[in-house]
């Protein structure tokens, strides 16, 4: 077996291992969350008739044994017979269908906005040992800020004070600004410290030192030499970078009233809405693996010793 197949081997068996193991932990987590499931079916207060409860119970198998109810919600999340939502009554597969565009949206717009502050931050801290602090710090206090606390922030400035975007998200694709701006800086502060890192020691290195001796410009040394090692490390994390931001989106389409998979799954957990929490947190789960996927594939294709390590 080649290199390359051995590879796609084991980039499937582990995105496999990874959709089994959010199965199992959505499973139980949903499973030791307090009250009765069959409130959940039936919506809570329905006051529906034993033979009703007895229906419910013997449909979703909760007569049987953990086990047993583990094995089956395999077994129809692998052959996609997600069911119907409690709380929509919709198909799970239709529900993710009509939400995940918006989420994904969102999260590719944050993702190339981090990359570009990050990008930006890493140009001004090559002009010297002042801006060099000044944007290290900035990138530290950007990347510990809380999404929630960031949104609102973002809208005291941007709708309250400024007027210049609106503070709930509408039909008009300026709304997305705000969430994305919102997502963006925190994933922006991590990735502009692995940037500057990377550059600050590539300008230290003959290539860089010769450079400057020939008369290069800041401006050019950093576009010829020092970008290409601020991208690659960034390329790297850009995998976990979107997980990250696609998990953040739950937050953020909450606060900005944006429709989306996030805010779909904060209140399908609020209702025990266990199809759809799963379904939910399983697409993400593999849109995770498979953007990762990609960014290894972009990385071989950007950095010969990636592609000779493989």
């Amino acid at each position: 077996m080649t290199r390359v197949a051995k590879a796609t081997v084991l980039r499937l068996g582990g995105f496999i291992l990874v959709l089994w193991a959010v199965a199992t932990i959505v499973f139980l987590a949903m499973k030791a969350i307090p009250g009765d499931e069959v409130d959940a079916i039936l919506g809570p207060g329905s006051n529906a008739s034993d033979e009703a409860v007895a229906l419910a119970i013997e449909t979703h198998g909760l007569n049987k044994p953990l086990v047993i109810q583990y094995l089956i919600q395999l077994k129809s999340i692998f052959t996609l017979d997600w069911g119907i939502s409690f709380s929509l009554d919709d198909p799970v597969i239709d529900v993710i269908s009509e939400q995940l565009p918006a989420t994904l949206t969102l999260a590719f717009a944050a993702l190339g906005l981090a990359w570009v502050l990050a990008l930006v931050m890493a140009l001004i801290s090559v002009f010297g040992r002042l801006p060099w602090r000044i944007i290290s710090m900035i990138e530290v206090v950007s990347a510990a800020l809380p999404h929630f606390a960031l949104a609102i922030v973002l809208i005291v400035i941007f709708s309250t004070w400024l007027g210049v975007l609106p503070p709930v998200s509408t039909r008009d694709p300026i709304s997305i600004v705000l969430p994305a701006l919102t997502l963006a800086l925190p994933t922006a502060g991590f990735l502009g410290q692995v940037m500057r890192e990377s550059m600050m020691d590539a300008m230290e290195s003959p290539f860089a030192v010769s450079a400057r001796a020939r008369g290069e410009t800041t401006i050019g040394l950093f576009r010829r030499h020092l970008l290409r090692h601020a991208i690659l490390p960034a390329i790297s994390l850009a995998g976990w970078a979107f997980g990250s931001l696609m998990s953040g989106a739950v937050v953020v389409e909450e606060v900005f009233a944006r429709q989306g998979i996030g805010k779909t799954l904060l209140s399908a957990v609020g209702v025990r809405d266990m199809p759809l929490v799963i379904g939910i947190l399983m697409v993400i789960a593999a849109v995770y693996c498979f953007v990762t996927i990609v960014v290894d594939l972009v990385e071989a294709a950007v950095d010969p010793r990636v592609r000779k390590a493989a």
